[in-house]
C-alpha cells in the first residue's frame, strides 16, 4: 500500500515531505507533488510532515479524493524526482485551506 498525495496540495507543494522520505519516492510538477507507488516503502513519515494535510495511506484516501489514486501513479511515470526541501509556492498560504482545486493542476 502506497501513500498518495490530494487535491490539497494542489497550488501549495509544500516540500516537507520530502525532506522525510528515506527512499526518495516525491516527484515534482509545477504546483503539485506526487508520491510514485512503486517507491513508496508506506514509512508514514511524510503525513506527519504535511501541513495541509494533503497525504493519505491509499486504503484511508477519501471518497472525493479516490482518483488522486491513480493520478499519483500517472504522473509519477513523467514528472522528475524532488529529493530536497524546496520554498512552498509564493502563494501558498492562500491556496491552503481552498477546496475544489482540481481544476488547477498543472500537468
Amino acid at each position: 500500500m502506497a501513500y498518495v498525495v490530494t487535491e490539497s496540495c494542489i497550488r501549495c507543494k509544500y516540500t516537507d515531505c520530502v525532506d522525510v522520505c528515506p527512499v526518495d519516492c516525491f516527484r515534482e510538477g509545477e504546483n503539485f507533488l506526487v508520491i510514485d507507488p512503486e517507491e513508496c516503502i508506506d514509512c508514514t513519515l511524510c503525513v506527519a510532515e504535511c501541513p495541509v494535510e494533503a497525504i493519505y495511506a491509499e486504503d484511508d484516501v477519501p471518497a472525493d479524493q479516490q482518483q488522486f489514486i491513480a493520478l499519483n501513479a500517472e504522473l509519477a511515470r513523467t514528472w522528475k524526482p524532488i529529493v530536497e526541501r524546496k520554498e512552498p509556492l509564493p502563494d501558498a498560504e492562500q491556496w491552503a485551506k481552498v477546496k475544489g482545486k482540481t481544476g488547477e493542476l498543472k500537468r
